[in-house]
């Protein structure tokens, strides 16, 4: 059966997936009260043209600046998420979201503007900046049978920055763990932190679990996806996310670069 994130793509044999970073949201530390919600628009309907300009196949919305990050977010948080996605979101190319870190507030901002992905850790035990970090995959997939959002593809970040597992098994063996029980749409496989890749070996190793098990379900580089090396890394992915090496200087949390948008997806495509 083809998976539903491949299903979003059925004539892109690796999508290239920008990300949407969203400024702090109201409520979080980093949040620009002056600006208010306005300036977030506009903010993210800049960066959005540039990336749909440059060629890519997708664009994930995140609230990549409100750090700290928390794992059970309010009710303002997806609604203002929403009003941003459905301002801004592309009308030429699919779209999906990903919330830091709660998957009941990107599932819901998913069902709200029609979002075709979303990107969240739902299976594990980690320990974390954010301190122990329970996941409930079984919460997650059911919120969206309830929600009839059966169509929304759920990619799996099977190492998520900023912390590490509980427990002895390696990512090959979470991978394949999270496909078969988690019913994972998608695995991601992510470096220590945004903007910093894993070992190739790792992911080859995850590749190799996941195609052991289900070869239809994708296995996607997550971070540390940069024009240099890009190429090599699409030999053993099925397609990438990136966002810090596409802004100003390579620096997460600044706007894209529009030369460096470019050069990416040029890189990418040969």
């Amino acid at each position: 059966m083809t998976s539903l994130f491949r299903a979003v793509f059925p004539n892109t044999a690796r999508p290239l997936v920008a990300m949407a970073h969203v400024p702090a949201l109201p409520g979080t530390p980093l949040y620009d009260a002056a600006g208010g919600v306005d300036a977030l628009v506009e903010h993210v309907q800049r960066d959005v043209d540039v990336l749909v300009e440059a060629g890519f196949d997708a664009v994930m919305f995140c609230n990549e600046n409100d750090r700290p990050y928390e794992l059970h977010a309010g009710p303002e948080a997806s609604a203002v998420m929403a009003r941003v996605v459905t301002e801004c979101r592309p009308a030429a190319i699919p779209f999906g979201v990903d919330f830091l870190w709660d998957p009941r507030i990107a599932l819901a901002t998913a069902v709200a503007t029609g979002a075709s992905f979303l990107r969240e850790v739902v299976s594990g035990v980690w320990e974390s900046d954010m301190g122990l970090w329970n996941t409930d995959a079984a919460a997650t997939l059911r919120e969206r049978r309830r929600l009839d959002a059966g169509d929304i593809a759920i990619l799996m970040n099977i190492s998520p920055e900023f912390a590490s597992p509980i427990g002895t098994r390696s990512f090959a063996q979470i991978a394949k763990s999270t496909v078969v029980s988690s019913l994972a749409d998608g695995i991601l496989v992510s470096g220590p932190m945004a903007g910093a890749g894993p070992d190739t070996a790792v992911l080859r190793e995850v590749r190799e679990a996941v195609d052991a098990v289900d070869p239809e379900v994708p296995v996607i580089l997550n971070t540390g996806a940069r024009a240099e090396t890009i190429a090599e890394m699409l030999t053993i992915a099925d397609g990438c996310i990136v966002g810090s090496s596409l802004k100003v200087d390579g620096h997460t949390w600044n706007r894209v670069d529009p030369d460096r948008a470019r050069r990416f997806v040029d890189a990418a495509r040969r």
